[in-house]
């Protein structure tokens, strides 16, 4: 029996402004939609099956995506490619009327991991088809989503040749070198944006929601992506990194402890020297010490 999407989706305030185009391929089945939609409208959106979305339109500005129905005010930019796992549940919204057209890959489950062992291996395809991943852009992918979406609105190539195109999708940004599966559901170009911004602001505090805002993530499914990145929380990464920038500060012998807990965001000493000890084993003043020694 060939494989059917199985999505439930509940839409207010948007429709279809040209009929749905779609093909069935192995395991995989595309549609291709052009919709429109007033601000205030959205929809809620559930499947038991994965599935990849590319945008062809901007909509970082018109549109937001969260992983729960309050998660609106936390959520980033909308994404132009959107991995979602199986049993993961969406609500968008739109803050202005606007017009878009996307594509919509709907996979098997068990077809997507073998297309995916091919490049990554069987432990790895099993572990990336479980895990979201959301991606500003990517030239390579929309060049084939458009290739793919021309051959889904009007056929005109053997199943291969679209099917071909959707295993290269899937390599590049799936298995490609420079998003390598231990990125988690962050690809590099937002680490670098998250690490840029915690450098810029550590005297201060920075909320999750900030972090999550920056990657263009709800705040629920950032942490989810930030810890399968990085090993770490949010919370124990900027601690971490707070620490790092305090014992450069401690080494000016000129500087109190209460001085370098204020340019490091600590809200005071005793803050300072609570997470100094967690993180090093010393508090800041013996570490001052030893380091004066050496």
């Amino acid at each position: 029996m060939s494989f059917r999407p199985r999505m439930t989706a509940i839409i207010d305030g948007v429709s279809a402004r040209l009929p749905l185009k779609w093909r069935a391929l192995d395991g995989i089945v595309a549609d291709l939609w052009h919709a429109e939609g007033r601000a205030g409208g959205g929809g809620y959106y559930l499947s038991p099956d994965p599935r990849l979305v590319v945008f062809f339109d901007d909509v970082s500005r018109s549109m937001r995506l969260a992983d729960r129905p309050d998660g609106f005010d936390a959520a980033g930019p909308h994404a132009r490619i959107i991995y979602v796992p199986a049993g993961m549940p969406l609500w968008s919204r739109l803050a202005e009327d606007c017009r878009f057209s996307h594509l919509d890959l709907h996979f098997d489950a068990r077809a997507l991991e073998r297309r995916l062992s091919r490049s990554l291996g069987a432990a790895a395809a099993s572990e990336a088809v479980r895990r979201p991943s959301m991606q500003d852009e990517s030239a390579p992918v929309e060049a084939l989503a458009r290739l793919l979406a021309a051959e889904v609105a009007q056929p005109a190539q053997h199943d291969l040749f679209p099917e071909s195109l959707v295993q290269a999708i899937l390599a590049a940004l799936m298995a490609s070198p420079a998003e390598p599966a231990t990125q988690g559901g962050l690809t590099a170009a937002q680490l670098r944006r998250l690490r840029a911004h915690m450098a810029q602001n550590l005297h201060r505090r920075v909320p999750t929601a900030e972090l999550a805002q920056l990657a263009g993530l709800s705040e629920s499914w950032f942490a989810h992506a930030f810890k399968q990145a990085t090993g770490e929380t949010p919370l124990q990464w900027r601690i971490r990194l707070r620490v790092e920038r305090a014992q450069e500060a401690l080494r000016d012998p000129a500087l109190s402890l209460a001085e370098a807990a204020a340019l490091t965001g600590f809200a005071d000493q005793a803050h300072l020297t609570r997470a100094f000890r967690a993180q090093t084993g010393r508090t800041p003043g013996a570490w001052r010490r030893d380091e004066t020694r050496a």
